[in-house]
């Protein structure tokens, strides 16, 4: 069986089988599995993870039992290691909620979990992240992962996520970051899905987010951490999760 799927990654095209892989979830992960990869989502492990990206494909970076991705997993120990996320009763809310977590956090006793999105079907709430239909002071943590990136007006996004933060509460709000790039770029004349692709590196990003990302955090109010998590672990633990070196999680209070 696994010898039939190394030989399907090599002559079928990876955005097929990666779309194909989340309806035939089982027979995948069965086929793929191993000790060299481990998931610390569920703790499986397999001979390799999947491929996935837009444009460029990252090797060994899509989990076959959680579809998780690298900054999932990554999330996912820093919640488990450096937090009271699974124990302590919070109020909770998701944006976009990822697939990799929904089901587990929804089933958490100590979680009062809602969703929202303006257009996920997993979402309990369809609301716009500019204009929140949330009280003040709200939620006692807050996960908005890879969606500011979309926003047109990302202030006005971070104000309201600020606004619905309980005083002493924490938000992970995590964004594609060009670490090496000082100032974020956005043009908002570039249009064209193909032209945002090649300039964004998807066609529905609307700018790229440089190290000046967390002062904008700031400037609403937020204090902010950026934390490199991955220096947590050894390089055989990295490969082992298969996580991304330098990824930041910004940790935002209130």
């Amino acid at each position: 069986m696994k010898k039939l799927f190394n030989l399907l990654l090599n002559i079928v095209p990876r955005p097929f089988l990666i779309k194909a892989s989340l309806y035939l979830k089982p027979l995948v992960a069965f086929a793929l599995k191993g000790n060299q990869f481990t998931d610390p989502i569920d703790g499986k492990s397999f001979s390799m993870f999947l491929p996935y990206g837009y444009g460029t494909q990252r090797n060994n970076a899509l989990s076959p039992s959680t579809l998780s991705l690298e900054r999932h997993r990554l999330i996912w120990l820093f919640l488990k290691n450096e937090t009271d996320f699974f124990t302590k009763d919070l109020k909770m809310l998701h944006f976009a909620p990822e697939q990799a977590f929904y089901k587990r956090f929804k089933i958490q006793k100590n979680l009062h979990y809602t969703t929202t999105d303006l257009e996920s079907p997993l979402a309990d709430i369809k609301a716009d992240i500019c204009d929140l239909p949330f009280k003040d002071n709200d939620y006692d943590f807050i996960m908005c992962n890879h969606v500011l990136e979309h926003i047109p007006n990302d202030i006005k996004a971070m104000q309201e996520l600020y606004r619905i933060l309980k005083p002493g509460g924490m938000a992970i709000l995590q964004t594609p970051l060009e670490m090496d790039r000082k100032v974020t770029f956005e043009d908002d004349s570039i249009i064209d899905k193909d032209e945002r692709t090649r300039i964004f590196g998807q066609y529905d990003h609307v700018r790229i987010y440089g190290k000046d990302f967390f002062d904008r955090l700031r400037s609403v109010g937020f204090k902010v951490d950026e934390i490199d998590y991955s220096k947590q672990f050894t390089l055989e633990q990295r490969k082992q999760y298969s996580l991304l070196e330098g990824e930041i999680i910004p940790v935002c209070y209130k």
